[in-house]
Order: structure tokens, then sequence, then C-alpha cells
């Protein structure tokens, strides 16, 4: 028998709520801390409107775009119980680092327009560009947004999003730290984050370390799929991947003295198809099935116990449009009929 994707999710939500167990932080559930990534590189994405009624039918109440697109933002005009998530694009950020003045036409133009209907919670400035050439770019235009922000006293948050190449050493996690590079360019920024309390959006892909390395890392491992320790790290034991990277960049944070700043997971996920026997939809499935059951327990991660973490599944949809392989496949949706690539439970 063949279900709808509404039917598909909603029996998968429903089966991850029955799991949830309470912490000192209250209930956490997978509607209210699981969130997707509205990626657009495709030329066969169903219209704006039609995914976001996908994301109500699925009750999906945050979603991240990696750019002002107005088709998707008119979309979501009224629906203000989605929380949206904007990017300010890459090519943009020169620009913008060079005046208060263009940050504040940049607003005008990306934001202003949207305010009064749309749910903006963030705002992130680049998306993987630190450490790198243009990494020094995103200080200052965080600075100007947040003051903006600050003076209209809006409820936005201004953030970037840093891969897990920041780190020159992440095993064992407790030996976790920076590169030079990122030192220079991402402490910064993490000291402006933890003046406003904001989280610091990371993206944790354990299936690219597993991919690189499977010889050496089991792959129950680094799809939550075993309750063994794998990894004793001093007092703390590690049963999956994705926990490891995670404290690897918390142990970084404190070494340059930022303690106790939130981490938001921008994005996680497992292609479905691309690299062989590593990619099927099964281990997909596996991977975004216990990374929904984990956020959802609020157990934390060995060195941050019972602390929530809110997270951001890549993707909603495969994406033509992308470099071939993997990069095309970690959809969890077809755009041509926007069913399911797997049943999600």
């Amino acid at each position: 028998m063949l279900y709808s994707p509404k039917k598909l999710f909603l029996f998968f939500l429903l089966c991850i709520m029955l799991i949830v167990n309470y912490n000192k932080n209250g209930f956490v559930t997978a509607a209210n801390s699981i969130g997707l990534n509205y990626g657009l590189l495709g030329d066969n994405l169903p219209s704006p409107s039609n995914v976001i009624n996908l994301y109500k039918s699925i009750d999906i109440t945050k979603i991240r775009i990696f750019d002002p697109n107005t088709e998707v933002l008119n979309a979501l005009r009224g629906h203000r119980d989605i929380a949206v998530t904007v990017g300010v694009r890459d090519q943009d950020l020169a620009a913008l680092a060079a005046s208060e003045e263009a940050v504040k036409g940049w607003f005008a133009t990306n934001i202003e327009p949207y305010l009064s209907d749309v749910n903006i919670a963030f705002i992130t400035v680049g998306n993987e560009v630190i450490p790198g050439p243009i990494g020094s770019h995103v200080l200052p235009v965080m600075q100007s947004l947040t003051n903006l922000v600050k003076s209209r006293n809006l409820p936005i948050s201004i953030s970037t999003v840093v891969a897990m190449w920041n780190l020159e050493q992440s095993y064992p996690p407790s030996a976790g730290m920076f590169t030079s590079q990122a030192r220079e360019q991402l402490v910064p920024v993490l000291k402006l984050l933890s003046q406003t309390n904001t989280p610091i959006l990371v993206n944790i892909y354990p299936y690219f370390s597993y991919a690189s390395d499977p010889s050496s890392i089991p792959l129950d491992y680094a799809t939550f799929n075993t309750e063994a320790i794998v990894v004793q790290d001093g007092p703390l034991g590690y049963s999956n991947m994705f926990d490891s990277i995670f404290d690897a960049f918390v142990w970084a944070m404190e070494k340059e003295g930022v303690k106790d700043l939130p981490m938001v997971v921008s994005e996680t996920g497992w292609p479905s198809a691309g690299n062989g026997n590593f990619t099927t939809p099964d281990i997909a499935g596996t991977y975004n099935r216990n990374f929904v059951k984990h956020i959802a327990s609020g157990k934390g991660t060995p060195k941050k116990p019972n602390k929530g973490i809110d997270g951001f599944l890549f993707a909603t949809f495969n994406e033509n449009q992308k470099p071939a392989g993997t990069e095309q496949n970690f959809g969890l949706y077809n755009p041509s009929d926007m069913k399911p690539i797997y049943k999600l439970f």
C-alpha cells in the first residue's frame, strides 16, 4: 500500500513524540525541534506555495532558505507559525561589509517588506565561508545587522553558518581545537554572539567522515544505530559520531574562552544515492530517523547532557542542479511528485 507524504511524515512525528523523555527544560518534541532546509537548486521543484503547504501538513515549524528568495518569502506571507532562517548570499558579503548603509539597503530590500506577515527568526551571514578568503567579511556584516535589528527592537537573531573544517582536531572530542585561520576569523564572531547569547549555526555531517574512512568508522556509529560506547574520552562515552563532532566543536570554543554559547545544527543528513553502497535509501532513512529520535529525546550530548538541541535536516528535495553525485541526493522528497524517497518510519 502506498501512503501520502503527509501520512508518512505525520506517522513518523507521532512515533517520535511517543518516545520523548522529560528533562529539566520540559518536553521536547520532534515537531518543535526539527526544521528542514529548503534548497532551490533544481529545475523541477514544486511551487513555493505547494512546498509551504507540505510543511504545514507535516507540522514543520522551522525552515531555512539560503537567500532572500522573493517567491518563497511571498508564499510564507500569513504563515507566521513557520519560523524562517534567511541567508545572506556569499557573493553579497564584500559589498555589505564595506558600509553600514549597504547593509541598511539590503535589509530594506530583502527583509523589511516581509516583517509584518512573515516570521523571520534568523538572518545568517554567509554559508560556510569561515575560514576562507571572504570569511573576514562576516563579522562586520553581522555587527551592522545586529545593530540594525537592535535599534528597531526586532526579534531577529543574527548569526552565521560554519562547517566542521574549522576544526584542526576533533578526535577525541576533548582534543577539539580550531585551525589558525578559524581562530582569526571565527573566534571574534563567536565572541560577538556571546554578547547577545545568539547561537552559532553549525553543519554536521557524519556521512562525510564515514565515507572517507569506512574501514575505521562503524556504520552503526555513524548512523546513531548502536547504544554501545565506541569512543571513550575520559569519563565521556560516545555511541554516535554526531555527538562526538558536536562536542569537539564545544571543546574548541571553550579553549578560546567561549563557554555556554548555544549551537544550532543548521544542516545534517545522509544522501540516499550517489556513492554506491554507502548511500542507499535504507541507510539515509536510518540516519535521519535516528537523528530525529536523538533530538526528540532531549538527552543532549555526553558533554552537554539534558540540553536540548535544535536541528535542521538537509534537505527537503533532491536538487538536480547541484553537482552530480551525492550532492543531488540529500532530499527527503522527490521534487516531481513530492513523495518521500524512503519511508520515514
